[in-house]
């Protein structure tokens, strides 16, 4: 059985730094792309970051670009979120993501349960 589970979210001041961690277990990193996602309380959840299975490149949503920073542990079945100069618009809860698909083109996807994250003075 697949987990991935979240850590890392609080309370951070604008223009603070958080570092958001994502541990899966049942699943073996490598073969997986993985990202991140946030809900803000009364909106849609919205796509924040992606990196490929190797770890190799990340992309990252326009609101983001720039302060955020996705990286893949695959020896630790891990990816994180590095959270720079953040704001308040950046309150919301995270979600991490991990999909893939087998050699008959099933895809797979799992989600973490959240980790809230509120940027306030």
């Amino acid at each position: 059985q697949v987990h991935l589970v979240e850590s890392g979210g609080g309370l951070v001041q604008p223009g603070g730094s958080l570092r958001l961690s994502c541990v899966a277990s049942g699943l073996a990193a490598s073969i997986a792309a993985m990202a991140w996602y946030r809900q803000a309380p009364g909106k849609e959840r919205e796509w924040v970051a992606g990196i490929t299975n190797d770890g190799g490149t990340g992309n990252y949503g326009d609101s983001v670009k720039g302060r955020f920073t996705i990286s893949k542990d695959n020896a630790a079945n891990t990816v994180y979120l590095q959270m720079d100069s953040m704001k308040p618009e950046d309150t919301a809860v995270y979600y991490c993501n991990a999909r893939y698909s087998d050699t008959r083109g099933s895809v797979y996807e799992y989600w973490g349960q959240g980790t809230q994250v509120t940027v306030s003075s």
